[in-house]
């Protein structure tokens, strides 16, 4: 199994790694997949590989809001390492792809071992936590047009492609916002030549033009996760 190719098991010690690799197991995650329900007990964890992870919140209208996303820089369910047993969102699998997957009694007894690992998953805890607080801040006060630019890069960064697979319904839900509001800023950007939407799929065409529409969320969230990992 490729584990450095997430990051949170990249930063681990052999002896650390070696004490959880008994117990993965590789699992493919895919669009629509609930890794975990907000209100409901945390069974197991999950360290992507590849993919992308939206963290949701849902509210008594029927209405849904994205407060952040995991892929291969973290992982889903870690809080139960520090024995949280109850998800505090809905994480709901929008771009498919692999994960290692673990218990998550097994990764408490490891974790159990491991005063470092305890520091990674809080060090993890913060990164989650700093990005659901500005995020819930940008779609409170920043227009449309910024957070569907935000969100499009933050998108390509953890799935390490232009070609994002969403339909602007979908946007909209994730955005908290109208499908025709995502529409016409959709074809603000495509008649800008920033994006290509077809068929289900938005790709980007021009990515130094599309971060200049983006908000500072975009940068303050890429920095703030790289320095919170690179301890």
């Amino acid at each position: 199994m490729q584990k450095n190719r997430n990051r949170l098991l990249a930063s681990l010690r052999p002896d650390e790694l070696s004490l959880l690799d008994r117990y993965f197991r590789e699992v493919a995650i895919n669009q629509g997949d609930l890794l975990e329900e907000r209100g409901q007990r945390v069974d197991a964890i999950f360290f992507p590989q590849s993919g992308m992870i939206s963290l949701v919140v849902e509210m008594p209208e029927d209405e849904t809001i994205e407060v952040g996303m995991v892929g291969s820089e973290g992982a889903i369910g870690l809080n139960a390492g520090l024995g949280s047993r109850i998800a505090s969102v809905t994480s709901l699998v929008q771009v498919s792809g692999m994960a290692l997957k673990i218990s998550a009694s097994r990764f408490r007894a490891v974790a159990a071992q491991s005063q470092h690992l305890q520091d990674l998953i809080a060090r993890h805890n913060e990164m989650l936590s700093g990005q659901i607080q500005q995020t819930a801040a940008c779609n409170a006060l920043h227009d449309v047009g910024s957070r569907l630019a935000r969100w499009l890069l933050q998108t390509s960064d953890r799935t390490d492609s232009k070609v994002i697979p969403f339909t602007r319904e979908f946007l909209g839900k994730m955005l908290g916002v109208r499908r025709g509001t995502v529409s016409a800023v959709a074809a603000k950007f495509e008649n800008a030549g920033l994006i290509q939407t077809h068929r289900g799929h938005i790709t980007i065409l021009d990515r130094d033009r599309l971060r200049k529409e983006a908000c500072y969320c975009y940068d303050y969230l890429r920095k703030y996760v790289d320095r919170l990992m690179a301890k």
